[in-house]
């Protein structure tokens, strides 16, 4: 069987092998509560301890500050739903964007408070001086991605974060689609809860956390137990959370030793960067979306003029490249891509690109070989104007 082509690593990635070496113990032999005292316990609690420290140590926070979650989703929504459970004075509101992930705007919504949202330019990236126009006095939570899910652009959540900061209103920031990309460091970010992820960048599926700024107090989520200091109730996922720890400790590791953020970032821009310009010299009615410079370096997304989505994603799987759309098609929804709406780009004519750890320049050039050769064979079934 031929090399299938995964580009869709910022969906989730494959685990990395050696994240894999290290959860195995505690998938084989050790199994204890790590909230019990006997040897078995403490032998699973200084390896959650031990992972607290290396994803801290990823972010450049402390490790009381880390709390761990099943994943992004489960931090996204706890960090909403304890900012506004938090406010006594019945503050209601919260100040977002346009090209949040669902899960921001439907954990919003759930707790019915009133919902600002804040518009975006072309490339997707909004503008922090009217997010904090947008604050009110009865602001609870201002809520802004740190890079864009579908397209990748990078936001300016920094200065969101200093101003929120001015009015005294509290800052979360989804970095889900930032952090195992690009350096993220807590203290120069200024947010006061932070979400992540580890399954996009070779960690484990099940595995997340939220980051709670050292002082802050925000009632949990899930309740009914005494872990991660009352802040998230239930038996620890010990091999996931090990996994997790094992991934952030690669990706502190040394450029110059081909390992670490910086080595994988650069290689990732490269792939990308020559993806998207021999498609885009090779195919015509091909568009760039996103920001081409200020993005994560592992994802790019193409609009195809006059095709959807979803022939062409099918058309590369046949020819044994995965790759991802924002649009309908593809996900579980029925409605056309928000982002790419809130872009004023065609929400139906988009696919997602993106590498991880163990892309090769093998995969990048199945995607040249296949893509135009499908999108050719797609526009030729299209009618004629006189057939039309």
């Amino acid at each position: 069987m031929n090399r299938r082509a995964y580009l869709d690593c910022a969906s989730t990635a494959p685990l990395r092998p050696a994240v894999f070496d290290a959860m195995l113990p505690f998938l084989r032999e050790h199994h204890a509560d790590p909230g019990r005292l006997h040897a078995e316990g403490r032998i699973t609690r200084v390896a959650v301890e031990t992972a607290r420290e290396q994803v801290a140590a990823l972010l450049g926070a402390r490790p009381r500050e880390v709390v761990f979650t099943s994943g992004g989703t489960e931090a996204v929504g706890s960090a909403i739903w304890g900012a506004l459970q938090r406010a006594d004075d019945g503050r209601r509101h919260i100040v977002t964007t346009a090209v949040e992930h669902s899960c921001v705007f439907e954990a919003c919504a759930r707790e019915g408070a009133e919902v600002t949202i804040v518009g975006v330019d072309p490339l997707g990236r909004f503008d922090p001086a009217e997010v904090a126009a947008a604050i009110r006095p009865d602001t609870t939570l201002v809520t802004v991605q740190l890079a864009n899910h579908e397209v990748g652009t990078l936001q300016p959540a920094e200065e969101v974060c200093a101003a929120a900061r001015e009015q005294g209103v509290l800052v979360h920031v989804d970095a889900c689609a930032a952090v195992g990309q690009v350096p993220v460091r807590l203290p120069a970010l200024g947010a006061d809860l932070v979400s992540i992820t580890t399954h996009k960048w070779g960690g484990p599926k099940g595995a997340g956390a939220l980051l709670i700024r050292r002082g802050l107090r925000i009632p949990p989520l899930i309740v009914g137990g005494a872990q991660e200091r009352y802040r998230r109730a239930g038996l620890e996922n010990i091999p996931a959370i090990v996994g997790f720890g094992a991934a952030a400790s690669l990706l502190s590791g040394e450029a110059d030793s081909g390992t670490g953020l910086d080595f994988e970032a650069r290689l990732a821009r490269s792939q990308t960067d020559r993806l998207a310009a021999e498609t885009l010299a090779s195919v015509p009615g091909v568009l760039r979306l996103g920001d081409p410079q200020r993005r994560v370096p592992n994802l790019v997304c193409l609009g195809v003029v006059g095709i959807e989505a979803e022939p062409i994603l099918l058309g590369l799987d046949q020819a044994g490249v995965a790759v991802h759309s924002g649009s309908a098609c593809s996900s579980e929804t029925l409605e056309p891509s928000p982002v790419l709406i809130a872009m004023g780009a065609d929400a139906d004519r988009s696919l997602r690109v993106s590498v991880g750890w163990a892309t090769v320049d093998a995969d990048i050039e199945a995607f040249l070989e296949a893509f135009p050769k499908v999108v050719a064979r797609m526009r030729s079934l299209r009618p004629s104007p006189r057939e039309a």
